[in-house]
């Protein structure tokens, strides 16, 4: 548990995230992937939640470390806004995912409000270009070859990209994604 705290400190001090090449206006890739809501088992359809309304969606490294923890907690305190504005809150890790269920439901963190799914080996990363770039570590320091970035995305029900935002500092995502739906809202959608 220290050894992956400290990797993922590394990682998040260290590595660049990779820039999201998905901008506003490109289609968002379709997929479906099994995770959690407050500790059930849960399959996620993009396709499906898109139906309801606008989808927030948003990448993280992994479940139980620094960063993502402040990321999770905010998304969490901040799920009511979203549901104000009608929208879906979906989190997606490839790393930890072995520990989700329990972190779905943690209440320091994401408190059941809202799913966790997990992307085993990145791919779901991979097709919306939230793949971590691990090329910047230190010399001799391992990491898993697959892991997803910080990106986060609001999808039109159309699923076109809203807007795209890619920082690993977790402290913005919040502002960026509420502040896009309420943007797009006020255009009378």
């Amino acid at each position: 548990m220290k050894r992956l705290f400290i990797l993922t400190a590394a990682v998040v001090a260290l590595a660049s995230p990779a820039f999201a090449a998905l901008k506003p206006g490109d289609k968002a890739p379709d997929f479906t992937a099994n995770g959690y809501l407050a500790g059930k088992p849960f399959t996620f359809k993009l396709a499906k939640a898109l139906k309801k309304g606008p989808v927030v969606l948003y990448f993280f490294p992994a479940a139980y470390t620094g960063g993502c923890n402040i990321e999770t907690h905010m998304f969490s305190e901040a799920s009511a806004d979203f549901a104000k504005q009608k929208a879906t809150l979906i989190g997606i890790t490839a790393g930890n995912a072995e520990r989700l269920q329990a972190y779905s439901s943690d209440t320091q963190f994401c408190a059941g409000k809202f799913p966790l799914v997990a992307d085993p080996g990145a791919k779901i990363a991979a097709q919306y270009q939230s793949s971590l770039d691990l090329t910047r570590l230190p010399p001799g320091a391992k990491a898993p070859k697959d892991i997803s970035g910080r990106t986060s995305y609001v999808l039109a029900p159309s699923g076109e990209v809203l807007h795209t935002y890619d920082d690993l500092n977790p402290s913005d995502h919040v502002n960026q994604t509420l502040g896009a739906l309420k943007a797009w809202r006020a255009k009378g959608k």
